[in-house]
């Protein structure tokens, strides 16, 4: 159960300095967890990045005040964080469909966001196909994008699809797979922290293949670290197969295996096959402690 404490930690946390200003890095740090994952995780928990449940709760507790005190507008805006009445007043529509001044006057219905408590629920009808396995430290070459994690992010992902696109469209898959003479065949999307800081507000984001040699011309190369790693199955086709992957790993595997995540890179390995096949298979690799 420690996975499930970190993450309430997490938490209660969050709910403890709502009044305050805190930074992604420190969020992270009360569940132990590198900034990606924790955004990662809690996004498939809670559908809503950390971001939106801040926002969220923060104007829960706002129209609270105002509907139960006499307090001034202005001072609830600057109490949630808010420069201006202004921008409080704009996001407080945004997410109650009325301004402020109209809950002193009963009009309108207002939207509240709960405090979130995690449960381990009874799921696993889907069963799920995985095996352990260690590797020594290994090569790849490919590109890389920086995709920022900015506390406020909402579309922290959206580039990636777009980054695949991209190399895709260009040639750079095709180059990339004449390369492959690893063990891991087909091409790879590499999530790290930036320059290997965990508690950085960027991410590497790799397409790549397995490689051991010299670094070809127009590529970049990467180590991944010598791991112990959980080896997921995924069958079907690209994306809801993988997110649908994701959302068991998270919510169903972690709550009820004594494994951590290692908070080095993870990799998502892809055949050469049609990715919107219903025969795709993938695999999901986690590096775990």
């Amino acid at each position: 159960m420690g996975w499930v404490e970190d993450i309430q930690k997490a938490i209660d946390y969050m709910e403890n300095n709502l009044q305050d200003k805190i930074t992604m890095e420190s969020i992270a740090k009360q569940a132990n967890a590198s900034v990606f994952h924790f955004q990662r995780t809690f996004s498939v928990l809670t559908d809503m990045s950390v971001g939106e449940y801040l926002r969220g709760r923060r104007l829960t507790l706002a129209a609270q005040e105002l509907a139960s005190t006499n307090r001034k507008i202005i001072d609830l805006a600057y109490q949630y964080g808010y420069d201006t009445p202004e921008a409080f007043s704009k996001a407080f529509r945004r997410q109650h469909g009325v301004k402020p001044s109209a809950v002193r006057k009963n009009i309108g219905k207002l939207k509240s966001y709960n405090r979130l408590v995690i449960q381990v629920s009874l799921k696993g009808a889907e069963p799920m196909k995985y095996k352990i396995v260690e590797r020594e430290r290994f090569q790849v070459v490919g590109v890389k994008r920086e995709f920022s994690l900015a506390l406020v992010s909402d579309d922290n992902f959206k580039g990636i699809p777009e980054f695949w696109n991209d190399v895709n469209a260009d040639g750079t898959t095709d180059r990339l797979c004449k390369f492959n003479n690893g063990e891991l065949q087909g091409l790879l999307g590499v999530c790290a922290d930036h320059q290997g800081d965990t508690q950085t507000k960027q991410i590497d984001y790799w397409v790549a293949t397995e490689y051991d040699g010299r670094t070809p011309e127009g590529f970049l190369k990467f180590h991944i670290p010598a791991s112990k790693w959980g080896v997921f199955e995924v069958h079907g086709p690209m994306p809801d197969a993988m997110q649908q992957a994701w959302n068991q790993i998270v919510s169903e595997w972690f709550p009820s295996n004594k494994y951590e995540h290692a908070g080095t890179p993870e990799l998502e390995v892809y055949s050469g096959k049609d990715p919107f096949s219903p025969d795709m298979y993938s695999e999901i690799w986690i590096p775990l402690k």
